[in-house]
């Protein structure tokens, strides 16, 4: 059984900065892309950032492209998500997901897991 938990949301000024973190449990951690999506109050929950198996590989939405920052830890099995430069308009649950498929995909029916979320909220 997977379990992802996300930490580290919070209230921040615009402008500001986060770093969320996905704690996974599993063997098979290392094997898969994971990635985070996000959904605001009212929205569909939508794609953020996904990192490949071996960390080297990413890929963003434009909405975040320069800002946020993916990446993993294999030794602790943990996918952090570096935010700067934050905005009102990334307020929002944010989720971390594990691929089932392999690929760095943006779409939801890829991921099989899924956490909780962290609320994110950014003041202007």
């Amino acid at each position: 059984q997977v379990q992802l938990v996300e930490s580290g949301g919070g209230l921040v000024q615009a402008r500001g900065s986060l770093r969320l973190s996905c704690a996974a449990s599993g063997r098979t951690f290392s094997s898969y892309v994971m990635a985070w999506f996000r959904q605001a109050p009212g929205k569909e929950r939508e794609f953020v950032a996904a990192v490949s198996w071996s960390g080297v590989s990413t890929y963003y939405a434009d909405s975040v492209k320069g800002r946020f920052t993916i990446s993993r830890d294999k030794t602790t099995n943990t996918v952090y998500l570096e935010m700067n430069s934050l905005k009102p308009e990334d307020t929002a649950v944010y989720y971390c997901a594990r691929s089932g498929t392999g690929g760095l995909s943006r779409l939801e029916g890829g991921y099989d897991y899924w956490g909780q979320g962290t609320q994110v909220t950014v003041s202007s």
